[in-house]
């Protein structure tokens, strides 16, 4: 079965890749995908759907979408895409948009909570429709944007993880679209032709916020430096930690010379310290009474 385009191609190149990398799927697996409507998910759900024909062991997809509450979202648009295309699905309804709205300050950005809150629905889901694995759209860009934000205003050297476990054990996180870029992403759910579905939130798409900020500065970088996004996904897999700061990767008490030099050390310094020592050549003065 050929694939329908180079891009298609491409893109079940690298989540192909992902998927052996980080050892995202068994055979057997149930996975659910977190369907936003947005490109990224519609993107992944398609690239899944695609791989799932061709691939060597089994496994079944179910697209779950949380609905915050938002008036004009257009949760019914995803749900004739799914029935058209014979995806499984399942739409649940909730009060996000309201709880987010009371919780939070006028000077906070909503973005973080609602992503906590919905993926507290999504754990809870997957319990309900039997899945083992929870599949979230998350792109190349994605790791390297939020690796710059917790860099420049959180303090702390990280990105996220392309599979993880939940804190409880419960649940299996994974992130197939690693390797695809937002751009190849985009360009995937147009050319399937699948309708992106904007999330209604009234923070969205606010220039202001800090993703939004670190985004422009990635694509002045970009164009100046051609490659360098690669280059900082590729880093995110290159890590050394002996050259960070960080004193739970390397307890300074423990950072010491091997047992063998440190004797070879002792033995030389009484050695030392026995040694004549050599005449400087200075000229002692003796005073005249």
């Amino acid at each position: 079965m050929a694939y329908r385009s180079e891009l298609e191609a491409r893109l079940a190149k690298k989540t192909t890749k992902a998927l052996v990398d980080y050892s995202m799927l068994e055979d057997g697996d149930r996975v659910m995908v977190g369907l936003s409507g947005g490109k990224d998910s519609w993107a992944l759900l398609q690239i899944l759907d695609v791989l799932r024909r061709r691939a060597p062991i089994r496994f079944s997809l179910v697209a779950v979408n949380v609905d915050s509450g938002y008036k004009e979202y257009k949760h019914d648009v995803i749900a004739r895409t799914c029935e058209a295309r014979g995806w499984e699905y399942r739409i649940e309804h909730t009060g996000i948009g309201e709880v987010i709205e009371d919780i939070l300050d006028e000077d906070q950005t909503p973005c973080s909570l609602c992503a906590r809150l919905r993926r507290g629905v999504l754990y809870r889901i997957a319990s309900e429709v039997g899945a083992n694995k929870i599949a979230l759209g998350h792109h190349a860009d994605d790791f390297i944007e939020t690796l710059l934000l917790n860099l420049f205003f959180a303090g702390a050297l990280k990105a996220m993880p392309a599979k993880l476990v939940s804190d409880d054990g419960a649940h299996v996180v994974i992130r197939p679209l690693v390797l695809v870029g937002e751009d190849e992403a985009r360009q995937y759910a147009k050319q399937c032709e699948l309708p992106i579905i904007g999330c209604c939130c009234p923070a969205c798409g606010d220039l202001s916020l800090q993703r939004q900020r670190i985004k422009r500065l990635l694509m002045d970088l970009e164009v100046e430096h051609p490659g360098v996004k690669q280059s900082m996904l590729k880093a995110l897999g290159n890590v050394a930690p002996r050259h960070l700061l960080d004193t739970r990767l390397n307890p300074p008490a423990s950072l010491r010379a091997s047992d063998a030099v440190q004797r070879a050390v002792n033995r030389a310094a009484p050695a030392r310290s026995e040694a004549p020592r050599r005449s400087t050549g200075a000229i002692r003065l003796t005073p005249v009474n």
